[in-house]
């Protein structure tokens, strides 16, 4: 019996009439936003384990955040958070992070961990705690301006445990009413970006539960605003993909907030639970064609377990490949399937996609990048990793509570 014969995945992109050459452009101009709080020290509710060589301040942060993206060339921006990462000169800080080949991406407040927001931020029912948090958005604001940022990233742990501990009805109002304020603060090129959460911290209720109540938000306040998708909070089954079809479709997908959850709000690495759901979710953005060009492709994760940069490294892997795969669906074979009635066709077209190795195709555009073909392997073969651990130690880490 002879060996059967597996063409190779460029014979295999040519012989389903995809341009290899195309794909590889657009796999070269893909962007991935990594967090700054993604590179500290982190834990769960209960504890936070230090790990060594963490980032210790803002300034460490971008330095593994440059790292990252010259391992793998589509990182080249870092989300901050407010006020962990304030600083007193926002120029000197914008400048040394080009030093390390990286800009300040998207500004995050942080309207949860304050003990005056024990009863909700924008929604408090005291009109000073309301006022509190709102200028806290405002100065984000004029953070963004200070930093060339785009992107205002909102998410709120607001919400209540026992029925009757407040009016429902009267929180929606006082958050729309802030927002409306805050969304008038934005820079002439800002975009509000308001994230979801179906529970936890809150159990009784939360404030913005599910994307429809962001988008609700975000209709009212104008075409600067959109809806921020954090893969891991949704309900067990929930089809994500679905979610961001329909809101592509409106124009109101803000961006991404990728991690992976088994249970809930896990924030394990993104692609690590579930990768054809993440392929699922890149397959509706590359066919939305030019209504997915303004979303916000960002991974939240916090490593307490993992070395924060190669979990970080794997992030951005798993988002590449996820793209790449969704790059090579033949879109015109599919879409006359689909109109055939072809039921398994159709899946099937999707499916060999998915399950295509791309890897090689990968390495080969990093080659092409003048990069290593394989970032996992130059980082554990790199000494960075020790380098840092030398200099910075293991930073001490007291009690629980995640950063973001």
């Amino acid at each position: 019996m002879s060996a059967k014969y597996y063409p190779s995945l460029e014979e295999q992109l040519l012989e389903r009439g995809l341009p290899v050459e195309g794909i590889k452009a657009k796999l070269r101009l893909q962007h991935i936003e990594t967090p700054s709080w993604g590179y500290g020290n982190s834990g769960t509710r209960f504890k936070t384990f230090p790990g060594a060589g963490a980032a210790r301040n803002i300034e460490e942060k971008l330095q593994d955040a440059g790292y990252v993206h010259r391992l793998t060339g589509v990182a080249g921006s870092v989300a901050i958070h407010i006020p962990w990462d304030k600083t007193d000169d926002w120029a000197a800080l914008k400048e040394y992070a080009h030093a390390q080949g990286v800009r300040l991406g998207a500004v995050n407040p942080n309207l949860f961990q304050d003990e005056q927001y024990k009863l909700g931020s924008i929604t408090n029912a005291s009109s000073a705690m309301r006022e509190n948090a709102l200028e806290h958005i405002v100065e984000c604001c004029e953070i963004m301006r200070k930093v060339d940022s785009s992107l205002l990233s909102l998410w709120f742990a607001d919400g209540t445990n026992y029925a009757g501990q407040d009016s429902i009805t009267q929180r929606k109002r006082r958050a729309f009413d802030a927002l409306a304020q805050a969304y008038k603060e934005l820079p002439a090129n800002g975009r509000m970006l308001i994230e979801y959460k179906f529970f936890e911290p809150a159990f009784y209720h939360t404030d913005f539960a599910d994307w429809g109540m962001s988008y609700a938000t975000a209709l009212k306040l104008g075409p600067q605003a959109g809806v921020l998708v954090d893969t891991g909070h949704h309900a067990q089954g929930t089809n994500i993909a679905h979610i961001v079809a329909f809101l592509l479709d409106e124009g109101r997908l803000g961006g991404f907030h990728f991690n992976a959850r088994r249970y809930a709000d896990d924030d394990l690495i993104v692609g690590s639970v579930n990768p054809q759901e993440l392929f699922e979710i890149f397959v509706e953005l590359v066919e939305s064609g030019e209504r997915a060009q303004n979303v916000a492709y960002m991974i939240d994760q916090a490593f307490y377990l993992e070395n924060k940069i190669e979990g970080m490294v794997m992030s951005v892997l798993n988002c590449q490949a996820a793209y790449a795969k969704a790059l090579i669906v033949n879109y015109d074979r599919l879409h006359a399937l689909q109109a055939a009635g072809d039921i398994m066709g159709a899946h099937q077209e999707l499916m060999t996609a998915f399950q295509t190795d791309v890897r090689p195709l990968l390495a080969q555009v990093r080659v092409e990048m003048g990069l290593h073909p394989d970032p996992i392997q130059a980082l554990r073969e790199g000494d960075y990793i020790r380098r840092t651990e030398e200099v910075r130690g293991k930073a001490g880490g007291e009690g629980g509570g995640f950063p973001g």
